[in-house]
């Protein structure tokens, strides 16, 4: 990847503002130098997580890397939010917590994913990778968008919801989302059937970040701000997260890095922090606006089942359905 995006000169001022980043409590994750990046800048950032004790060590970690002080209004922030995705009822409740703790929200990284999992249901007969990818994230940002419609009032605002999905997406295919078994695709035909699934979630997510623009636009007359707040869907690209724990990584790492689009995990976020608080996306919202972004930043198109209005209106009639059964 091109190194033309540069943080310390291509974000906008992040002093003041405050940011969730779910699923970032790994030192060595893609989410947990999307913070790095952004605290260093001088947002107050979240992390959402569910294991919090690794979580409080990674926050440990980064105020002393970045030498980030409390007492010093300049200085970046970094704090924990407990946050299982497993379950969206929980999910709601860590939503309203933080609502009223937070008198602003400014930027959403929804970053957190389950990967490769056996096929299982939840109770509520849900595969359960569509609960953690899809469905819970679905709650977590409808529960706190009247609170970034809030901030995105105030002048020179710039809102942001950030949907991380992939390029595998293009190995799923959907021919309709009328229903739950719809959404729950086993693929148990495909030869890496786990691999396909998490594809199929990060499909499902482009899908709903269109769907999730659209919405957003026909609010704009009934939530004052809403339509100022920028949606986006994006492919981080292929970074090595994930060789230092397997055996002897050393031997693996060099043949890794040769299938990587990143010489390493600080400079493969930067498609994420681009995507949350790059200053051109402020400069010309429109052009990125419920879109998906590539690894090198650019607005591209996804798959064409990702870019059906079709799947986009039938996804969200569905997940609306599905959580209004949940009593959410």
């Amino acid at each position: 990847m091109a190194p033309r995006f540069n943080p310390k000169r291509d974000l906008v001022d992040l002093h003041g503002r405050v940011i969730i980043v779910t699923g970032a409590n790994r030192p060595l994750g893609l989410g947990y130098s999307t913070v790095k990046h952004l605290a260093s800048a001088g947002a107050k950032v979240y992390i959402a997580a569910r294991n919090e004790q690794q979580s409080l060590q990674s926050i440990e970690k980064l105020k002393a890397d970045l030498h980030l002080d409390p007492s010093d209004g300049n200085s970046g922030q970094v704090h924990f939010l407990k946050l299982d995705l497993g379950d969206p009822r929980d999910v709601k409740k860590v939503a309203e917590e933080f609502l009223a703790k937070e008198s602003r929200l400014d930027v959403l990284v929804n970053n957190a994913a389950m990967v490769f999992a056996p096929f299982e249901k939840t109770s509520d007969g849900i595969s359960k990778i569509v609960v953690t990818n899809l469905i819970s994230p679905f709650v977590f940002t409808q529960t706190l968008l009247p609170l970034m419609a809030k901030t995105a009032q105030e002048e020179n605002s710039d809102i942001r919801i950030v949907n991380v999905s992939s390029i595998t997406h293009y190995i799923a295919n959907i021919k309709k989302l009328e229903n739950v078994e719809d959404l729950n695709q086993e693929y148990r035909r495909r030869p890496l059937a786990k691999f396909t699934r998490y594809a199929h979630t990060k499909l499902l997510i482009i899908i709903w970040t269109r769907a999730l623009h659209k919405y957003l636009s026909s609010l704009s007359s009934t939530m004052p701000g809403v339509e100022r707040i920028t949606a986006m869907a994006l492919d981080p690209g292929n970074i090595d997260t994930f060789s230092n724990r397997w055996p002897l990584p050393w031997l693996w790492r060099p043949f890794v890095c040769l299938l990587m689009t990143a010489p390493n995990v600080d400079v493969g976020a930067y498609p994420t922090v681009f995507a949350a608080a790059g200053k051109a996306i402020f400069k010309d919202r429109g052009k990125y606006a419920g879109r998906y972004l590539n690894e090198k930043m650019n607005v591209v198109n996804p798959s064409s089942d990702a870019g059906s209005d079709k799947l986009a209106e039938e996804l969200w009639t569905l997940v609306e359905k599905i959580t209004n059964d949940m009593g959410l």
